[in-house]
């Protein structure tokens, strides 16, 4: 297992006699740093600096950016076309009056996707907005490693190939990244026009020490008792990471795979909050499934069925502890999509909440779990031959099945109630905010937890779990 990258793998190589260098502790990074936070104020929305009075400083905070780039650049000669495109882009919006800015240029330069070294570090600096964090093209910038171990690099160029799947944890970051963003999308950067998205990159740190610190928890919270290998992940903070890098692969990859209907994530249209939860519960279990059969294939690497049993843990505890409890109740698809593994588990008899005590009959969770993979699979198979409205109703059957639909709910009154002669809009909006709401057990335990969920944004690998001595 390789968590860290030897040295061959970092940028360049310090000087003779010198001390490793620390990329976060850099006075060119800090520095650069420091100019991206403070010109983040002078910005709207958009990303431009509409006041005429903020010109002056805004061009300062550019040059000490871009003199940040220009010193770093040697550190990272792998990036060497982007980064040189990038001082451009800021020197051109400085030039242009700071308007909306448009970093596309550079941006079609930066392809981490070619060159997937576990350790190989990245200085990233756009304008652009942060996945559950700011909505706002803020210049940000962040500082990341490449996590690629060996059996992930074996899965990904076999049976799991997936050429735009880049995992990375933080080095440092700007403050759109001190959130619960946990994604690097190409689709946020400020730019002209939208190229063709050729990679997306997923901190896996953030993802597993979030895990960590909400598994211990919720395992005190309801009295329960983890087999030895899950007991892992709450203390290896490496084996965590490379576990959700096998999922995340996998997971990834579904989006554009099986028999699907259409994808929702690539044509924008407002449709029925669980649709989403249905398609990310249905990649998460996919990965679940690939991860059985990972776990039981004598061809695989040890290191990978080691992972995969690890893998179908952190898919059930992450969408039954932290999925269901996390974020508003406002069409919160992820936070359904938990209620609902939670649900099928405890209506199928491998989860028991009894005497204050949640237990799980392990040997008879693959099947189950896998069966609701098999279910939602079946929805979409036979979604292609139906319309879309006839689709949406399957759907809701579906879920509501298993998770109990709020009793306001229209929806839940069956098509008789549904205005199915208006237009899809309008038959979405009568779905509510809160469609689903939690169960009684989800409310107390939404309580007891809510503060340790609250504590995971902007946490990273580095991040000790509370009461830990490390």
């Amino acid at each position: 297992m390789t968590t860290t990258a030897p040295d061959t793998h970092t940028n360049a190589a310090p000087a003779e006699g010198s001390q490793e260098w620390l990329p976060a502790a850099d006075p060119a990074w800090l520095s650069l740093k420091s100019a991206a936070v403070r010109l983040q104020p002078l910005q709207a929305h958009d990303g431009s600096v509409p006041e005429q009075s903020d010109h002056a400083l805004a061009a300062e905070l550019v040059e000490q950016l871009v003199a940040g780039i220009e010193a770093l650049t040697p550190r990272f000669p792998h990036d060497a076309e982007y980064l040189r495109l990038a001082v451009g882009d800021f020197r051109r919006w400085a030039a242009t009056g700071f308007g909306v800015p448009d970093f596309l240029d550079s941006l079609v330069a930066f392809q981490p996707q070619l060159n997937r070294v576990d350790g190989l570090q990245h200085l990233v600096v756009f304008p652009m907005y942060t996945q559950n964090g700011s909505r706002d093209r803020l210049v940000e910038a962040v500082l990341v490693e490449v996590v690629w171990p060996d059996f992930v690099a074996e899965l990904e160029a076999g049976a799991y190939s997936n050429k735009l799947f880049v995992p990375i944890r933080f080095l440092d970051f700007t403050p759109g990244y001190a959130t619960n963003s946990a994604v690097l999308f190409p689709e946020t950067v400020a730019m002209r026009e939208v190229p063709t998205f050729t990679w997306g990159a997923i901190f896996a740190d953030r993802e597993a020490a979030r895990f960590r610190r909400v598994l211990d928890a919720a395992v005190k919270v309801t009295n329960l008792e983890l087999p030895a290998d899950a007991a892992e992940l709450v203390v290896d903070q490496g084996l965590a990471q490379e576990t959700f890098v096998m999922w995340d692969l996998i997971h990834d990859r579904t989006h554009m795979r099986g028999d699907l209907p259409f994808d929702p994530f690539m044509i924008k249209q407002r449709m029925p909050f669980f649709l989403y939860s249905l398609e990310e519960l249905r990649c998460d279990l996919t990965a679940f499934r690939e991860s059985v059969k990972i776990e039981h294939d004598d061809a695989a690497t040890p290191e990978a069925r080691r992972h995969a049993k690890l893998v179908q843990y952190a898919v059930i505890f992450d969408r039954i502890f932290r999925f269901a409890i996390t974020g508003t109740r406002v069409r919160n698809y992820d936070g359904l999509g938990g209620q609902l593994l939670f649900a099928w588990m405890h209506q199928h008899r491998v989860l028991h909440w009894t005497d204050t005590k949640l237990t799980i009959d392990w040997a008879e969770v693959p099947a189950v779990v896998s069966a609701l993979g098999d279910a939602i699979d079946e929805l979409y198979w036979r979604s292609i031959d139906r319309p879309k409205v006839a689709h949406w109703l399957a759907a809701y059957e579906l879920v509501s099945g298993t998770v109990t639909p709020n009793p306001a709910s229209v929806w839940a009154k069956g098509p008789d109630a549904l205005p199915l002669a208006g237009t899809p809009r309008e038959i979405t909006d009568q779905v509510l905010d809160d469609e689903f709401p939690l169960s009684m057990f989800y409310e107390a335990l939404e309580k007891k937890m809510r503060a340790v969920i609250e504590s995971t944004a902007g946490i990273t690998g580095e991040t000790p779990l509370p009461g830990s001595t490390a």
